[in-house]
């Protein structure tokens, strides 16, 4: 029986199939925009079709299938999302256009003041008041409400978001909202703020909902697709769908809450660079057809950020810290006004894709860019299933040369050295203006184009160990085939270790552990195979914001001795961020939270190893490479008769069926049991 899952890329979809006794397989297959479920159709095919299957039969022999989808992400990226209502306390209708204040890019005058997510006219505000203590200052008026689904019934909304203050404390107003609304806008979507996103900053939460509110058309509509074609196909299998917390949900529950959906994806790169390696501290690098994405794991841990954006606006919920740039291998050279050359962040995609596809792409990308510069065999280009086109890379290069007044070569060349520095820019983003030393932490380097990047990038950064998994294109993809099932559980109850409120503290986690449970059990994990992880988030008293903080909890709940551990945590993270720490300062506790994880039997997952490599590698052939100074004749390997324990030294170019390794001098590389390539820079 197999296992498979399927991530869906700006170019290609990914399909990493597992079958007990058996090595991993990587299939591909082109995206399809604004048909999603058919690319996932098609890669299915694609898979069937290497076991000599139909595809009726191959998904007969399919026990489970999880998914990485970009849909949500799509719609926030494009604004193509659900026309949504917003309901809020009277006086309060400019939440979502005052933000927290710009913190962020505070003095570029060339940034518009951006438009809510709501627009005012799409924003109702309600009568009557919850205090901070959960009192009701004011009853609810329930003619407001009614008023408000008259007019969002004339705007024809077909999502609503109820955000009232305090209603973390005390929810009774908004859960009446909803029994209103069912009423007024029978079948209308509607999200409750402190159902989702129960925390007590009110822009957060309200962002959130809406997002969230937005999103559920799209999502509902398209899992409702996808199982259909699923089920058409003859599968009746279990479906995982990924969440941005960095694990996987069954289609219901990602429909309930769609906002858990954006960004899931490259969330899953890091869960796989777990699998991989036990460094300490790692950066996790994917660069795919449309974008580059960093993320990073500190002490063997998930970076999770409350802080998450997607453009002028913030999630309002916590997310594996992803950062992302424009610069894929679909990315689109240009020369702007001043006469810079860029690249990105717009791109081919799918279709048309680069101009070496063939399929009627004139634009000049970065894998066109790596054709002219002899990094890409044309004719072995996912081994060999696709034949890109030499002659329509160099033409569309040739434009860029033109505004340059530079050869093809150096113009392909600047083009490449360009996309490094983009992509270079957004590690330093999460590590150097973070305080962090790149150079201290492991690389490993997922994505099909990237291993074409990566040594000059590492060679530019000083990093001096990296790995390139052995499926590096699939690595979302594999991420998603090893991970669990994963569902957090958020509770506000603000303390102080002054004053510590023991036994309320340990009443919250027990009701989120318990909700943990219940999402497990919904999911169909076993009891022995669930396990949970704690968090606060904190801040020294009088701070503005907070910071998130792991933390063990053994026996079920906290002791009174645990308090100190709780605080020295806070400290060690404290210090870690900003470089400094107080801890003569009160700390005050804000938001506790509980991870439900279940294990789906993916630690099973990993693939076989390889036999040790008898006698000396041999290259293949070998080829002109535009090395920065001309080019040079590289020898060309075939890894696909690499053994664990192959070494070899650069300049060299690494061939595998889905991605093709550039390797520099003074870097050398060896092949671990597993079948990746360990690279290291010497000298």
């Amino acid at each position: 029986m197999f296992v498979a899952c399927i991530d869906i890329g700006g170019t290609f979809t990914d399909l990493l199939l597992y079958r007990e006794g058996a090595d991993l397989e990587i299939h591909k297959s082109p995206t399809t925009p604004g048909m999603f479920e058919r690319g996932f159709i098609d890669v299915l095919d694609v898979a069937a079709k290497s076991h000599n299957m139909e595809l009726g039969q191959f998904l007969a022999k399919t026990d489970m299938i999880v998914h990485g989808t970009t849909v949500s992400t799509n719609a926030l990226v494009e604004g193509k999302v659900a026309p949504t209502g917003l309901i809020c306390n009277a006086g309060h209708p400019d939440i979502l256009t005052l933000r927290e204040s710009p913190r962020k890019r505070a003095f570029n005058i060339k940034i518009d003041y951006p438009p809510p997510y709501i627009h005012r006219n799409r924003t109702c505000e309600v009568r009557g008041r919850i205090d901070s203590m959960g009192n009701e200052i004011e009853p609810l008026s329930e003619e407001d409400v009614r008023a408000a689904a008259r007019h969002f019934k004339a705007c024809k909304v077909e999502a609503v978001a109820v955000c009232l203050l305090w209603s973390i404390v005390q929810p009774s107003h908004e859960r009446r909202i909803r029994e209103i609304l069912a009423e007024e806008l029978p079948g209308v979507p509607v999200t409750l703020s402190h159902e989702l996103n129960p925390i007590p900053r009110e822009y957060r939460r309200t962002i959130s909902a809406a997002i969230n509110a937005s999103l559920y058309p799209i999502v509902s509509e398209y899992v409702g697709k996808l199982t259909a074609a699923l089920k058409d196909a003859g599968y009746d299998g279990e479906l995982l769908i990924a969440n941005c917390v960095g694990g996987m949900m069954p289609p219901e529950a990602i429909v309930e809450r769609p906002i858990y959906s954006v960004m899931s994806g490259p969330t899953l790169a890091p869960i796989a660079a777990i699998n991989l390696t036990t460094a300490e501290n790692v950066i996790v690098v994917d660069m795919g057809g449309t974008t580059f994405d960093v993320s990073a794991l500190r002490n063997r841990h998930l970076v999770v950020t409350p802080e998450a954006t997607f453009g002028m606006e913030m999630l309002g919920i916590p997310k594996i810290d992803v950062r992302s740039v424009g610069a894929g291998g679909g990315s689109i050279a240009w020369v702007d006004s001043g006469g810079l050359l860029r690249v990105g962040p717009h791109s081919a995609s799918a279709m048309p894709g680069p101009a070496c596809y063939g399929r009627g792409g004139t634009e000049p990308t970065v894998t066109d860019a790596n054709v002219v510069l002899g990094i890409i065999d044309p004719d072995y280009f996912l081994g060999g299933r696709i034949k890109l086109d030499r002659a329509k890379a160099e033409a569309a290069i040739g434009k860029i040369a033109k505004q340059l007044k530079v050869s093809l070569v150096e113009a392909a060349y600047a083009i490449y050295s360009t996309t490094n520095h983009n992509m270079i820019g957004a590690i330093e983003d999460i590590t150097v203006n973070e305080g962090i030393d790149p150079r201290d932490s492991y690389v490993v380097s997922g994505g099909g184009a990237t291993a074409c990047h990566i040594g000059d990038m590492a060679r530019i950064l000083g990093i001096k160990s990296l790995m390139v998994p052995r499926f590096a294109a699939g690595l979302s993809a594999y991420g998603g085939l090893i991970s669990d099932v994963r569902w957090e559980e958020t509770g506000t109850l603000n303390t102080t270790d002054k004053d510590f409120d023991l036994a309320g503290v340990n009443r919250l986690l027990a009701a989120l552990q318990k909700r943990g449970t219940a999402f497990l059990k919904r999911s169909g994990i076993k009891p022995q195979s669930q396990r949970f992880e704690f968090a606060f988030q904190g801040r020294y008293l009088y701070q503005s914001w907070d910071i998130e903080v792991p933390f063990a909890m053994t026996g079920g709940k906290l002791a009174k001795g645990d308090l100190a551990l709780l605080a020295k945590a806070f400290h060690d993270q404290h210090e870690r961020i900003y470089t400094i720490k107080d801890e003569a300062d009160t700390v005050e506790f804000t938001t506790w939270k509980v991870r439900a994880i279940g294990d789906n039997g993916g630690g099973e997952r990993a693939g076989q190893t390889l036999s040790r490599q008898k006698g000396k590698i041999q290259p293949k052939t070998s080829r002109k490479v535009y090395l920065g100074k001309g080019f040079r004749d590289v020898p060309v390997y075939d890894t696909e008769v690499f053994g664990a324990g192959a070494k070899l030294a650069g300049p060299a170019v690494l061939e595998l069926p889905t991605t093709t390794i550039l390797l520099l001098e003074k870097q050398e590389v060896a092949v671990d049991e597993r079948g990746n390539f360990l690279i290291e820079l010497k000298g």
